[in-house]
């Protein structure tokens, strides 16, 4: 069942909510211009992404705009109950708990399917890949969706390959306006202040390890060294790791930083990124952060293998001790931590986020005719629309060519 409007927790939804939409001008400016267009209206639309209070806010402009919304959550961990009683007050469907077990939560994510969407806002790919699996009579239904994430867009890529993808998907994650702030800059400062914030603990002169080097990666390398933290990236890739040297890092395979680091953040999108090996050679002390998408960049269950005792060191940090004395904290349970201990991106950041995600439904959705199913990326001239959007809030004019200088870009000759 979805669930019923909590009279006590309606208030600081709303007041939550508020926040966000005062801090959105590029989402409140695109719905008056463009989303309210007519595309929406009567649309069946379901929204599976970190349910918090500027996810609430996508959903309001959506419902704004003439959508049929129903929410879910695509992390119980990162659901909150009061943002989805104000929503619930709204009159838009949520089938959401907060912290709940995984089966309740599988329960939510089918019951939002079951409402027959005919578009898709995704993360992770937690609606579309069980849509495909458990509810393939419905994909017929299906639109188009858009999907947030690096993790997401690999498994659609991977679904296009499979030939299982019925439908077209914007990669809304590969969109400038999205990876190239949402990434870098969002995940850098909430996931470093998270650390921060839930360890109480200082950054500067630190071993700091970050694996992976992708734009997350990048950001957080990038917030950790403005800290004052001595930087080590992991990284599988050549051309990243030599990009991480070039921009002033130290780069180690993960079984020598393991070694030498003091405080481990992952950001790969892959699993065991750090394991049991890794965990038997670590420091003292050890703090292990997740800024990827699933908790399983972590292995947990082998750090549980060679623990002998695992306590609550402070909310939200589990100590484990393992056999030799030696402790190591892991924040969140492994759980994406700028969510499962923070308040996640700047709202600015989401505005950003939350803009491409809504031109990339609006545009499968009025382009239905026109595209075949696969995995697409949202057109460049909508991408930009956002950035100018974005710079017309700010009060910010950019300079223009000259028709000398435009005929010149447009020419092979040099004189």
């Amino acid at each position: 069942m979805s669930i019923s409007p909590d009279a006590n927790l309606i208030k600081e939804g709303e007041r939550k909510i508020e926040w966000v939409a005062q801090h959105s001008p590029v989402l409140n400016r695109l719905r008056d211009t463009i989303l309210n267009d007519g595309t929406f209206q009567g649309k069946r639309l379901a929204l599976c992404v970190h349910l918090e209070a500027k996810t609430a806010y996508l959903a309001t402009i959506l419902a704004d705009c003439g959508a049929q919304v129903v929410v879910t959550g695509s992390n119980p961990h990162s659901t909150k109950d009061d943002v989805c009683a104000a929503l619930a007050s709204r009159g838009i469907t949520v089938y959401a708990k907060q912290d709940c077990p995984r089966e309740v939560w599988e329960e939510h994510l089918l019951n939002t399917i079951d409402t027959e969407p005919e578009i898709i806002i995704d993360d992770g790919a937690e609606l579309v890949s069980r849509l495909i699996t458990h509810r393939p009579h419905l994909a017929s239904k299906v639109i188009g969706s858009s999907e947030q994430t690096t993790t997401g867009v690999i498994k659609l890529r991977a679904m296009e390959k499979d030939g299982v993808l019925p439908w077209p998907a914007i990669a809304a994650n590969d969109a400038m306006c999205k990876h190239m702030f949402d990434n870098r800059y969002g995940t850098g400062q909430s996931a470093i202040g998270a650390v921060l914030s839930s360890t109480n603990l200082l950054m500067a002169g630190r071993k700091v390890v970050i694996i992976g080097y992708g734009w997350c990666g990048r950001g957080l390398a990038r917030y950790a060294d403005g800290m004052g933290a001595r930087v080590i990236v992991v990284e599988v890739d050549p051309v990243k790791a030599l990009e991480a040297i070039a921009d002033g890092f130290r780069v180690m395979n993960m079984q020598e930083a393991a070694r030498e680091g003091e405080f481990f953040i992952t950001a790969t999108g892959n699993i065991d990124a750090i394991r049991k090996e890794h965990f038997e050679v670590m420091q003292d002390g050890a703090l292990i952060a997740n800024a990827g998408h699933y908790e399983h960049e972590i292995n947990l269950q082998d750090l549980s293998s060679i623990s002998v005792s695992v306590q609550e060191a402070r909310p939200y940090i589990k100590e484990y001790r393992l056999q030799d004395g030696r402790r190591i904290h892991v924040i969140a349970d492994g759980e994406l931590v700028n969510l499962a201990a923070g308040d996640g991106h700047p709202v600015e950041i989401i505005d950003l986020t939350f803009a491409v995600q809504a031109l990339s439904a609006h545009y499968v959705a009025k382009h239905r005719d026109e595209l075949q199913p696969g995995v697409y990326n949202l057109p460049e001239e909508i991408d930009k629309n956002i950035a100018k959007t974005k710079l017309e809030t700010l009060g910010i004019k950019l300079e223009g060519l000259t028709q000398k200088q435009q005929q010149y870009l447009n020419s092979w000759r040099t004189s």
